[in-house]
């Protein structure tokens, strides 16, 4: 992705994001300068803040996704037992913008529709081996109701729905009927080694500089 196009997103996104009510925290809209300072070594640590993928296969608006980190606790914490456990994210998913199959070894989150268009998600059980379960039919909390489906079924959140996927359920999702807001509560994230998908893709984009960056993506900070 060029940073122009970065830069685009990211101006579009907060736009959207207030359309809502939601206000971002104040660091969403420091300078990179501000962002690389030691002041702001924590949170660069943590994972907060802008994130724009393309899975790095340079097609945006058809396999992409925007996220905004609000908080994130530490593996540390995990492997202690208490401390900060959990990680808060907004995320907008645009119409039939489609963020591919994959699952998470550690993570545990509810996927809301916080609104706009419908959010579906496509479900699958994994197997014994952590794959892709096609046989067996998938149980996940919907709103405190357990539901089963189909292997590969679709389940379409309205805004105000939510899901609940544990750990090793496969899910791809999308928006339909207009751009989503998704709000996602979790454990704790790590997008470097906690998201395994199921064809060989990129969590994060090459950025190239074809302009100076508005603000410094999550990604920036790796």
């Amino acid at each position: 992705m060029k940073r122009s196009e970065v830069n685009a997103i990211l101006k579009e996104s907060d736009a959207f994001i207030k359309s809502f009510g939601h206000i971002l925290p104040p660091f969403a809209y420091w300078s990179p300068e501000k962002m690389r300072a030691e002041e702001a070594s924590d949170i660069r640590a943590r994972g907060l803040g802008w994130d724009i993928t393309d899975y790095g296969q340079g097609r945006f608006n058809e396999l992409g996704l925007f996220l905004f980190t609000t908080r994130n606790g530490t593996a540390a914490d995990l492997r202690n037992g208490r401390g900060m456990l959990y990680a808060e994210k907004l995320m907008i998913t645009r119409d039939r913008q489609l963020s591919p199959m994959h699952r998470h070894n550690i993570k545990a989150e509810d996927i809301i529709n916080r609104g706009g268009g419908d959010l579906v998600i496509e479900l699958f059980a994994p197997d014994a081996d952590g794959g892709i379960d096609r046989q067996s039919d998938v149980e996940v909390p919907c709103d405190g109701l357990m539901r089963r489906f189909a292997p590969g079924s679709l389940l379409r959140l309205r805004p105000g729905e939510s899901v609940t996927l544990m750990p090793g359920i496969w899910h791809a999702f999308w928006a339909e009927s207009g751009d989503c807001l998704v709000g996602e509560v979790s454990t704790v994230n790590d997008d470097l080694t906690d998201n395994v998908f199921e064809k060989p893709i990129g969590r994060f984009s090459s950025v190239e500089e074809d302009e100076p960056a508005l603000h410094l993506l999550v990604s920036d900070y790796i």
